[in-house]
């Protein structure tokens, strides 16, 4: 995916599984869907505010494949790079992923990133994963299989599985927000990692904006991530608000980890955060997201070696 704009594109929240990880659902959380008429009208005005990549993303794309369709055809006609994330559900048989693989493909998908973990596959099989990855090397579609760990020892069988199989595979680390919250970090032993981030944006069904696909929408004490609202907004407003935000800009080159460092966070504490842990730390404190903004144009952005 282009590394200059692109988003993560929530067409809906509904989804068909209930995983305990799912960093997307907490109690309370609705269920809400947008408008295709206003998707395809937001794509448009993507296109012509340089945006190179969407994502679909949020609850399951695909519990609405006739919109994802049309919607993966307006991005083509655009010359957007598109993306769909799905848990694989509707690939129970070998036939029926050909059929849902071969549509995409045939509309213009950029690539289809499918979702597994220990937690994905209490609710979808994991020969639903080996379908969907074959139909996708049958047609040749771009995929990855993002599996979601929490680095514990009794995720090797899972990540085995996909060894066997010789599926491509990358490892994403478990985000402890929403029904994550619950779950217990085992102690992972690491270097000093700088904990740099992407920063790719996030759009909800509500048509919120908000810097970061993460956990950025979580941070309710100080809504720093929050962007707008495209009902009040433009597409390229909103996009040059994060881009001209400097804070912003030093995670993704200095390192949330440096910036710890600066406020006086002592190294033995950095180390037993995860990023997105230490990003709500800093960004979701008050008092840490004011001085932040006090010091990011002047002693921080000279914190450098």
């Amino acid at each position: 995916m282009n590394n200059t704009r692109q988003i993560a594109f929530g067409y809906s929240t509904w989804c068909n599984i209930k995983c305990d990880h799912c960093v997307a659902a907490h109690d309370g959380s609705l269920e809400m869907k947008m408008a295709l008429e206003n998707a395809i009208q937001i794509i448009e005005e993507m296109s012509r505010s340089d945006v190179a990549g969407i994502s679909f993303t949020a609850g399951e794309p695909l519990l609405y494949l006739n919109d994802m369709k049309e919607l993966v055809q307006r991005c083509k006609l655009q010359n957007i790079y598109s993306r769909i994330v799905t848990n694989g559900y509707w690939s129970k048989t070998r036939d029926r992923s050909n059929e849902v693989v071969s549509a995409l493909k045939d509309v213009g998908l950029s690539q289809l990133r499918i979702s597994f973990s220990r937690w994905h596959q209490k609710n979808v099989s994991r020969e639903n994963i080996l379908n969907a990855a074959l139909s996708c090397q049958r047609y040749g579609l771009d995929y990855f299989i993002s599996f979601v760990t929490d680095f514990r020892k009794e995720d090797d069988a899972q990540e085995q599985f996909l060894q066997d199989n010789q599926l491509k595979y990358f490892p994403e680390p478990l985000i402890y927000f929403g029904n994550a919250e619950g779950i217990t970090p085992p102690p992972v032993f690491t270097d000093y990692p700088a904990h740099r981030c992407a920063m790719s944006p996030y759009l909800s069904p509500e048509l919120d904006m908000f810097a970061c696909c993460d956990a950025g929408t979580q941070f309710t004490k100080t809504d720093a991530f929050y962007l707008g609202n495209l009902k009040n907004h433009s597409v390229d407003h909103l996009f040059q608000k994060k881009e001209k935000n400097l804070l912003f800009h030093l995670i993704k080159t200095m390192g949330l980890t440096a910036m710890a460092s600066f406020l006086g966070f002592k190294a033995s504490e950095i180390v037993k955060y995860r990023k997105c842990n230490l990003c709500e730390a800093l960004f979701n404190s008050p008092d840490h997201l004011e001085h932040l903004k006090e010091i990011a144009t002047t002693e921080l952005l000279h914190w450098t070696r």
